[in-house]
């Protein structure tokens, strides 16, 4: 980040006065100790600190940084801030689901307002690995399996952190994580290995960080995993090579909790002089532990370990950090004005963003239920539990209320009546049939499941996606009833549902949606809100089947289904159902081809009908398109339906022919639209040089000459299609 003259004045004249030892005590984060230790850690000179929980306590800590340290250098105040911080809002993977970045963005500038309130300067957030393995219990902090959606999503996210300017005092600092591929951890398994082809490094993993970097995030976390073989904390090719000299990324590098006492473990340090040396040296500018500096405050690297400019280029980043933030001003916050719970307006807030994010998988005629009087049956663990903030929340937030009691709220004229059935982890048969007794005297039953946010998050690896416990038992048993009833599932990743979702009439994904989610659901249920969300991941039919994406690479030998996608000429693990009769090809003989439900899938109460794709052009050449000429195009979206409501569209190309083996179909654009009944609107899209190319395994970004296709609509398997020629 680069300072401005008097800033920048600042910190030379620091520079100039600190010692060795005092320049490395800048570059470390001590994890959330108690009070009394952090002010020793302080006036040892440690330059980051976890938030002592207040704005009081913190106010303590900046001042003996300030009044009791040779040079008065403010503290930075970091905490994982990830989907809120008094008020929560959903979980990521569900803000993706709404397909409208806005919702992140106006989560990270309320939790940056609340944050910066109490003193907090920095949050870890956002995740933007991308991942196709929802085994891995992060994708729940995460925006999904698309490199653009992530990208899009985790600039948004910045935006809303740092404002308009990191001196405005609500702002805070953002750091993009984890770089680089952690999402594509082995067996879905936290931590573990990665190993990939260098275009797919670049092509799918990078470009969300290249998003972060334009957008001006001011930190990026070092990712925990190897990346062919070498541990990205210690990667210099990762972290100074690709991030700061070919990104042109400015600002502060941070390693993760223990992730270069890690290095000991991955089997690359003898001891932890050599992981700091070796971690260092590549590139990282802070470490998070607190191991820079001994205990008997003497430094643990000596000149002779690292190069005095490598040291001073990252104590520069760091102090640039603080300057930007106005802490040389003034690092104090007012503890009267702290926010110490939600108001109004950030619980009507987190209510938008939670009715966004819900997405309608299936649906034969059950919901609405309509507001008029019922007489409704909720069942099932998540009737009554107050389990929606989901992974990553603090402790002292707000909590949520139970589903149960939004539906007394929301819909006062139902006659409702709660059944467990059958908790998250067990049950007795007799408790499941005893619960469902009489269900035929009801109008509708609701079946409320789904993961608690235990099961999700960091060390949260699954290797079964199937609903826990009893509950697959609990909706078979009221689908035998005959009653009409539908599934609520409350998650934070994608979940297997082939055992019973033949036999379940109507099924609304719900997510974990924090504070005011149970809200949103009962608004949804009686048909107050109509959903619009869309899956950002896809949901697979067996866990055996993952990795599973839409936007995977054509096989020599896909399997296909004759009459889709024009005469089916694209692998069908975009799609689905159905097997082939033709032996040799990529495909599974147990198991229908395709996913359960397709990245992007989602219904609505209502209907919509896109007219004909209109192209500005049916072909350009190469060198405009270098210059900076954009493709342009429209298309008319209607409301068929008679309730209005929200139409995901999404603009997906498709490479014809290339160098190296493209994507079946990948994601360029979206947006979303509020549309009454009858209403028609003309969309409009530009595609550009960004757009057509990719990187190849020399490193190189390249747009290739030749035939593509433009699929514009609201899913993978209904879309306008448009053909464009590139030519040289």
């Amino acid at each position: 980040m680069t300072a401005a003259p008097a800033q920048q004045e600042i910190i030379d004249h620091l520079m100039a006065s600190m010692t060795w030892e005092q320049k490395l005590a800048q570059l470390q984060i001590a994890f959330r100790p108690r009070l009394d230790d952090a002010a020793d850690l302080v006036r040892c000179g440690i330059g980051a600190v976890f938030w002592p929980r207040s704005a009081e306590a913190t106010n303590e800590l900046q001042r003996i940084a300030r009044e009791e340290t040779p040079h008065g250098i403010p503290l930075l105040v970091g905490l994982d801030v990830i989907h809120g911080q008094r008020t929560t809002f959903p979980v990521p993977i569900a803000q993706a689901a709404s397909f409208d970045p806005i919702t992140a963005e106006t989560d990270a500038r309320i939790t940056a307002k609340e944050a910066a309130s109490g003193g907090v300067n920095w949050t870890f957030s956002p995740m933007i690995d991308v991942s196709r393995d929802p085994r891995w219990g992060r994708v729940v902090e995460g925006f999904g399996e698309d490199t653009y959606v992530n990208g899009v999503f985790g600039a948004a996210k910045v935006r809303g952190y740092q404002g308009s300017s990191l001196r405005d005092r609500d702002s805070i600092l953002a750091c993009a994580k984890h770089f680089v591929a952690y999402g594509q951890a082995e067996g879905g398994r936290d931590y573990n290995t990665v190993d990939m082809s260098l275009q797919r490094l670049r092509n799918v993993y990078l470009e969300p960080f290249r998003s972060a970097v334009d957008a001006g995030v001011a930190t990026v976390m070092a990712a925990f995993n190897t990346v062919a073989g070498r541990p990205a904390h210690a990667n210099h090719e990762l972290l100074t090579e690709i991030l700061k000299n070919e990104l042109g990324f400015s600002g502060a590098v941070v390693g993760d909790a223990d992730g270069v006492v890690n290095l000991l473990d991955h089997g690359v340090a003898g001891d932890l002089r050599d992981a700091l040396r070796q971690s260092f040296a590549a590139g990282l500018d802070i470490e998070m532990g607190g191991n820079v500096v001994a205990g008997d405050d003497g430094a643990r690297l000596g000149q002779e370990d690292l190069p005095l400019e490598r040291v001073d280029d990252a104590v520069r980043r760091v102090l640039g950090l603080k300057v930007a933030l106005g802490l040389f001003h003034d690092p104090f916050r007012e503890p009267e004005s702290e926010v110490t719970s939600p108001t109004g307006a950030s619980r009507l807030a987190a209510l938008k963003a939670a009715e966004k994010a819900l997405v309608l998988l299936k649906n034969e005629s059950v919901l609405p239920l309509g507001p008029g009087p019922k007489r409704i049956l909720l069942i099932g663990p998540y009737a009554n539990s107050t389990d929606h903030l989901g992974a990553w929340v603090q402790s002292f937030a707000e909590p949520a209320g139970s589903l149960a009691d939004a539906i007394r709220r929301e819909c006062p004229e139902w006659v409702l009546t709660v059944r467990e059935g059958t908790g998250f982890f067990g049950g007795e048969p007799d408790l499941i049939t005893d619960a469902v007794g009489g269900a035929a005297d009801y109008d509708a039953v609701v079946v409320a499941v789904g993961e608690p946010s235990a099961l999700t998050g960091e060390a949260s690896s699954r290797s079964d996606l199937r609903l826990p416990g009893a509950q697959e038992e609990l909706i078979q048993a009221v689908a035998a009833t005959g009653t009409p009833f539908a599934v609520v599932m409350f998650n934070g990743r994608p979940l297997v549902t082939s055992a019973w979702i033949d036999g379940a009439p109507s099924v609304m994904e719900a997510w974990h949606l924090g504070l005011e989610g149970p809200r949103a659901v009962a608004r949804a249920l009686s048909g107050a809100v109509n959903p619009g969300g869309r899956l950002p991941m896809t949901f697979p039919r067996s866990s055996s089947q993952i990795p599973i994406y839409y936007d995977h690479e054509n096989t020599g030998r896909p399997a296909r289904v004759s009459g889709t996608l024009d005469g089916g000429a694209v692998d069908v693990a975009l799609m689905g159902p159905g097997n082939t009769d033709d032996h040799y090809t990529s495909k599974y003989k147990d198991l229908d081809l395709g996913p359960q439900f397709p990245f992007g899938h989602g219904l609505s109460y209502t209907s919509f009908e896109y007219g004909e794709l209109r192209l500005s052009a049916p072909e350009v050449f190469l060198r405009d398109l270098e210059c900076g000429l954009t493709i342009g195009f429209e298309i008319d979206v209607s409301n068929t339906g008679s309730r209005s409501g929200d139409e995901v569209t999404m603009v997906f190309i498709r490479d014809l022919v290339a160098s190296l083996a493209q994507p079946v179909r990948r994601l360029r654009d979206f947006t979303r639209t509020s549309l009454q009944p009858g209403e028609t609107r003309t969309l409009s899209f530009e595609l550009g040089w960004n757009d057509f190319g990719f990187w190849d395994n020399d490193a190189r970004y390249v747009v290739e000459e030749g035939a593509f296709e433009i699929h514009v609509g609201g899913g993978l398997d209904a879309t306008a299609v448009g053909s464009l020629h590139l030519r040289r």
